[in-house]
């Protein structure tokens, strides 16, 4: 057998925005869930490059979007070893570390049907037990949970 070929990334390069990278496959789609889709410009998503840190990988460009810090720790609770990057001008100006929030209150919702939050007017409130993959403790029932797509509120959406 011969020496398998190397094929080139073909990746929409941004002018300015904002680049998760290194998140592990399959949760390049959760990720988006986690941070909504509406933006002003294109959002590219690459699915199951290659990459030596994480086996296989995702990529998210978000043209036009520069994702603050609280945004940033979201993803921490699905892809804690996932970097980003923001880009001004077609270069990388600043990499921005990511931190697993120890509490997390909205933008999920607990999964036990029977939790007081899902049938009164109340706000979902998480605290983080486990990191590695991150779990979470619904403050109200207390079940565990590791995070998943049917968390995410529709309202992001």
């Amino acid at each position: 057998m011969g020496k398998k070929k190397e094929r080139p990334y073909k990746v929409f390069k941004i002018e300015k925005g904002t680049v998760i990278d290194h998140i592990p496959a399959p949760k390049g789609l959760l990720v988006l869930e986690v941070l909504g889709k509406k933006n002003d410009g294109i959002v590219s998503i690459g699915l199951n490059f290659d990459s030596q840190k994480v086996g296989k990988k995702d990529l998210i460009k978000f043209e036009n979007k520069i994702i603050d810090k609280e945004e940033t720790d979201k993803i921490a609770l699905i892809a804690p070893e996932a970097t980003i990057n923001i880009i001004e001008n077609g270069e990388v100006v600043e990499k921005r570390s990511i931190d697993v929030p120890q509490e997390i209150t909205g933008f999920l919702n607990c999964l036990n049907p029977n939790c007081v939050v899902n049938r009164e007017n109340l706000q979902p409130h998480f605290e983080v037990v486990e990191e590695g993959p991150v779990k979470l403790r619904c403050k109200y029932c207390e079940r565990v949970w590791e995070v998943k797509y049917d968390m995410v509120e529709n309202k992001r959406k």
